[in-house]
């Protein structure tokens, strides 16, 4: 049987299952879900197996909140034996398909931790063994399909592929950040990755640039206004509590003590404003459409807080009052959210204006 395969944070298989089949239901795609609680892999298994293809060409992966990284199966859990894998893969595939890339995969668990040192082990003869047999191509194309073996132990893999311009550029759609020692807290890494996924690199020089102006409400102790500071940017950090001293010896941090519902920007100079504070999503939400809508910044970047119930639909819930904060004002706009690796009860969302804001 077809199957998508997703990737999630282990705990929103529920979360990343419900979304994949309202999505898929939306292109008239249909199936069942089986999921494994705490295991971080989600099966979507198709009714009509020629529906793989369609829904991940169809779907941008960008769109799925949940999702880290998909693929569409090619072969139910093969068991391998203890001699030769490489073969039994290799002949498994045959020689109808090339493929640009090969992604040695596990759950995003500790028993798909301990398996890493055999995947990286078998990888090396694998890849020879698909190059020789001109499976995988020589040259890695980005646009290429992806080959995936995901092993759930070292006897039993699954094959499928994705698409190379419809996938996360990582492994498992995981980045592998390091924590800077001078940031103050670890909630750094959580707006290091949004930049890394929302931004495409190549605009970094444009939206992501030394000298500009940016925003952080709810900054103490300052692990977003870290990011903002590394890469030269002014920053005006709205927050009752104290910021690293580290940050302000810098000279491009200026700490206001101040409610961030009711800090307002004297000046309409503000490119970034960035908000991870503990408060309620809908609250939130509203907050970040009307800095937008109010011309306050140029883009942003912020949390919404998960509930313990009704994850996915409280998410959509959110994205929907922006939405329609926006329409009413008949504004074009950009509106991207992701379940990020170095999130946990969160969810990271980006906006931005694609039309001057309204005269308010």
């Amino acid at each position: 049987m077809t199957s998508i395969v997703l990737y999630c944070r282990p705990g929103f298989e529920k979360e990343c299952g419900a979304e994949i089949q309202e999505k898929a239901a939306w292109n008239e795609v249909y199936g069942y879900l089986q999921l494994s609680k705490n295991q971080g892999v989600v099966f979507f298994h198709l009714n009509n197996s020629e529906d793989g293809e369609r829904l991940i060409t169809r779907i941008p992966l960008k769109r799925l909140i949940f999702a880290r990284q998909w693929f569409v199966s090619l072969t139910d859990k093969m068991t391998l034996p203890d001699f030769n894998r490489v073969e039994a893969i290799t002949e498994q595939l045959g020689t109808e398909w090339q493929y640009a890339d090969l992604r040695m995969e596990t759950p995003d668990t500790n028993d798909g931790k301990a398996l890493s040192k055999f995947c990286r082990k078998l990888a090396v003869p694998l890849r020879q063994a698909l190059r020789k047999q001109k499976i995988l191509t020589q040259q890695h194309d980005k646009h290429g399909a992806i080959l995936h073996a995901l092993f759930f132990s070292g006897s039993e893999v699954i094959l499928g592929y994705s698409l190379g311009d419809n996938s996360s550029p990582h492994v498992m759609g995981i980045p592998r950040l390091k924590f800077p020692n001078q940031a103050p807290s670890r909630s750094t890494l959580k707006l290091d990755e949004a930049f890394l996924h929302f931004i495409p690199k190549e605009e970094w020089e444009t939206r992501l640039t030394s000298g500009m102006n940016a925003v952080d409400l709810g900054a103490a102790p300052g692990g977003w206004t870290y990011q903002l500071v590394r890469r030269g940017m002014m920053v005006t950090a709205i927050d009752n509590g104290p910021m690293a001293e580290s940050l302000m010896e810098t000279g491009q941090v200026k700490h206001k003590l101040f409610d961030g519902f009711k800090y307002v920007p004297q000046k309409q100079n503000v490119y970034w404003l960035v908000c991870d504070m503990i408060e309620k999503p809908q609250r939130v939400a509203k907050l970040m459409a009307n800095w937008l809508l109010h011309g306050y910044c140029k883009e942003a970047m912020f949390n919404l807080k998960l509930p313990m119930k009704g994850r996915y639909q409280q998410v959509v819930d959110d994205l929907q009052t922006m939405k329609d904060m926006f329409a009413e004002y008949q504004v074009k706009y950009e509106l991207y959210a992701k379940h990020l690796y170095y999130d946990r009860e969160e969810v990271t969302v980006h906006a931005r204006l694609l039309s001057p804001p309204p005269q308010m």
